[in-house]
């Protein structure tokens, strides 16, 4: 779900192209779940190899990815680990929204509206072991390094953006804002034409900018308070949030009041699953690791054929032409830089 801030915070709308030698921290389950939910047949069955198994994600995951390297951005994938015991409610709710939307799925089929068996099929997506597991292949048949995080994702990104190993955070989700990431890309892996759900209607969509220091000096918060208007709202943490409470009505509440404890006592109906405390504690000191390695290398070419096309049966001539894309990318930044600084 994540928490919704777009109403409260500055958005700079930017190119792909300007960000050539930068590097993002990209939240890996965030944009594979994209990948799932966008990349499907017109019915909404997604890509499969001939044993039956999905590959909507590698699919992105290659020519998404490769669009990027093309323009000299150096993607790195954090990989989300063991989630907050404090998540469970929200697990369970999703599990049960896929439950709903198969059943939903299934009818529409049954009564031929390819167009809502489209949507319910995009709300059954679920990220499976083997998914993870050829995800990680593919990366680093590409030559692109991952990230393990021992817990969230997005917070174990925002960690890595903070001590300056990546500039930039990558996810569609202003959670990210709450754990701290300085600068927050939004639609990175997935700006161009889309088409509005349900609707006959494409839109551009661009990559987006949010700076936390802009957004604590324009709403003029802290951080501490940044996420106590996220908590009001409704995190993973704590998905309900305070009923018909949104970011504008919340911010003001905590400019008033200062603290989410000071602001609960004019706040009908306020009720929490967790103390509010503690899940503020979450997002101020997460679970993260300093013990990785980032090392961008040449892609396996050969390796990669053989993982897609051989295994994954995937058209031989366009995987050749995303990997030349790649190629292309990243001898036009070491013309720029150096040879050291996109291999360390």
């Amino acid at each position: 779900m994540g928490v919704n801030l777009r109403g409260i915070v500055p958005i700079t709308h930017v190119k792909l192209e300007d960000l050539s030698g930068k590097i993002v921290a990209i939240d890996a389950y965030n944009t594979l779940y994209q990948f799932l939910s966008i990349i499907r047949q017109p019915d909404g069955t997604p890509l499969k190899d001939n044993t039956g198994k999905v590959t909507s994600h590698l699919s992105g995951l290659l020519y998404r990815t490769s669009n990027l390297v093309e323009m000299g951005i150096k993607p790195i994938y954090v990989f989300d680990g063991k989630p907050p015991v404090f998540k469970t409610e929200e697990i369970q709710r999703r599990r049960q929204v896929k439950v709903e939307a198969a059943v939903h799925y299934e009818k529409a089929v049954a009564r031929g509206d390819m167009a809502k068996a489209r949507m319910f099929a995009q709300a059954t997506t679920s990220l499976k072991d083997y998914m993870k597991q050829d995800a990680h292949r593919l990366l680093e048949l590409m030559g692109l390094p991952w990230v393990q995080a021992p817990s969230e994702g997005e917070a174990q990104a925002a960690h890595m953006t903070r001590r300056g190993a990546a500039d930039y955070c990558g996810s569609q989700d202003y959670d990210s804002l709450l754990f701290g990431a300085p600068k927050l890309l939004r639609n990175v892996t997935i700006s161009g034409r889309r088409k509005l759900p349900s609707k006959n209607i494409y839109i551009d969509v661009v990559p987006e900018l949010v700076e936390l220091n802009k957004v604590l000096q324009e709403t003029g918060i802290t951080h501490e308070q940044l996420i106590d208007v996220g908590i009001l709202i409704g995190t993973d943490f704590n998905p309900d949030g305070i009923k018909g409470l949104g970011s504008k009505t919340a911010l003001k509440l905590i400019q008033k009041h200062g603290t989410l404890e000071k602001a609960l006592p004019h706040i009908k109906n306020a009720e929490f699953p967790h103390p509010p405390e503690q899940i503020r504690e979450i997002f101020l000191h997460p679970k993260v690791t300093d013990d990785y390695m980032l090392e961008w290398k040449e892609p396996n070419v050969d390796g990669i054929v053989d993982f897609l096309v051989r295994e994954k049966d995937f058209s031989e001539a366009r995987v050749r032409k995303a990997v030349e894309k790649m190629q292309e990318g990243t001898k036009e930044l070491k013309g720029k830089t150096t040879l050291e600084k996109w291999f360390g």
